[in-house]
């Protein structure tokens, strides 16, 4: 037998398996007496744990931890962390995750305690999106956010920090400390971070003014983390984007055509999932890209109705819409109650649903079978006709590209019997379009 083959194997010499071991983990959801989360005790450790294996883990243990009073040095008391230490070494743990905000002061007393490297909530996300981030765009972003994040933990914890050193011109003056020079090239990464995304913001700004100068409508998909957008994007637009059973499944925006009952399009995007406790780093980082959905002109808000925390979800999605200056009163906003073949036979449920805040009207689907789709678009182009006006235009036989114009620019919802001149039509213009209509159609327009 050689080193790299075992041949007392059933057929024959087979290769040892290189590949690296997972990280050895624990989870620690802290249950903060006084303090009234949202989400139930369940379903955050639930969800912790999905947040854990979406970055290929082996958690050795998850459990919550009761915490009477908050501790400013480690967040839980101290026989819980005598605890951790006993857990941590029998399981020979590499990695601890808390499912909270950790002051970097804590975060270092438990990584000195336990003897593992401590990771809170924004850490594990800021390693979920560096790790799925795909597009040039989606890694600069996930970048910023990290640096900006690193920079509030650049704190005296490692010796190497105690260090002085003399200047060298670009290193620092003299009696610069490291810390000091870590922080100022954090803080020159992090400015140069920011040009790269301007110039990448102003190139995505160029496709957006040619999608508007074609005048189509933009329908965003926003939910919270595997509620089934990128499921639903698939279903309706045919698109091959990435969706699995797994929380940030995708990250980049996508954006692709959509046709419309009475044959308009729209373009339908889809975006990257919103979780409780959203770190604002994150938040301010993907601003750009969430653009599209601060000036979409219909918001499909898409909610796992067959998950028991739905109502939560719900409310942290609208929380996340709210910093981005993104309202009912602004943008109509439809629920689509999402995994509807989930409820088997509890479909009575969805009696007992109540939309979240103020929605212009609710869809029950399955992006999984297909179930309610066609009642979904009959209510985006509803939601849409709302902005819209309708007219009767006539148009000469010859005028073949006005036709054009009105079937790519309108809806069109009838047309008389043709005479020997031409066609009359009832279109239905939106507000983007209603301009170039008038003009276009000058002396043959008249009110429906």
């Amino acid at each position: 037998m050689t080193e790299d083959f075992e041949e007392d194997r059933p057929g024959g010499p087979q290769p040892i398996d290189h590949r690296v071991a997972p990280t050895r983990v624990g989870l620690i959801v802290p249950d903060v007496r006084g303090s009234a989360p949202n989400h139930s005790l369940e379903m955050r450790k639930a969800e912790f744990e999905g947040l854990a294996a979406a970055i290929r883990v082996e958690i050795v243990f998850s459990e919550v931890v009761k915490v009477r009073e908050v501790k400013p040095a480690t967040l839980i008391g101290g026989g819980h962390v005598a605890d951790l230490k006993k857990r941590v070494e029998e399981g020979k743990v590499e990695l601890l995750l808390v499912d909270a905000a950790l002051a970097p002061v804590q975060q270092r007393n438990l990584e000195t305690e336990t003897g593992a490297k401590v990771l809170d909530r924004t850490g594990l996300i800021l390693e979920i999106f560096g790790d799925r981030a795909a597009t040039r765009e989606g890694v600069l972003q996930v970048e910023l956010a990290h640096l900006n994040y690193q920079k509030s933990r650049l704190v005296r914890s490692w010796t190497h920090l105690e260090r002085q050193r003399g200047g060298f011109g670009f290193l620092g003056g003299p009696g610069e400390t490291q810390i000091e020079s870590d922080r100022r090239l954090l803080e020159e990464r992090i400015k140069l971070l920011d040009e790269r995304l301007e110039k990448v913001k102003r190139t995505r700004g160029q496709q957006k003014g040619n999608r508007e100068a074609a005048q189509l409508p933009v329908v965003a998909l926003v939910g919270y983390t595997n509620a089934g957008k990128s499921s639903l994007f698939n279903r309706l637009t045919g698109a091959g984007v990435f969706a699995e059973n797994l929380l940030f499944a995708t990250l980049d925006t996508t954006i692709r055509k959509l046709e419309l009952p009475h044959g308009r399009s729209v373009m339908l995007s889809d975006t990257v999932g919103f979780v409780a406790d959203l770190p604002t780093t994150l938040v301010a980082a993907f601003r750009a890209t969430l653009e599209e959905v601060t000036e979409a002109d219909v918001i499909l808000h898409v909610r796992d109705v067959a998950n028991p925390d739905y109502a939560a979800q719900a409310g942290d999605v609208l929380k996340v819409l709210g910093e981005l200056g993104v309202s009912a009163d602004k943008t109509p906003i439809i629920e689509i109650w999402n995994k509807i073949d989930l409820l088997g036979d509890d479909r009575d449920l969805l009696q007992t649903i109540a939309p979240v805040g103020t929605v212009a009207a609710t869809v029950a689907v399955s992006a999984h079978t297909g179930e309610g789709l066609d009642t979904l678009l009959a209510t985006i182009e509803a939601t849409l006709a709302k902005k819209s006006r309708t007219y009767r235009v006539h148009v000469p036989h010859v005028n073949g590209a006005d036709v054009g114009w009105l079937y790519g620019h309108a809806e069109i919802i009838g047309k008389a019997e043709p005479d020997n001149e031409g066609q009359t039509y009832e279109v239905r213009v939106d507000s983007r379009n209603s301009a170039a209509f008038a003009q276009r159609f000058s002396g043959r327009i008249e009110a429906a």
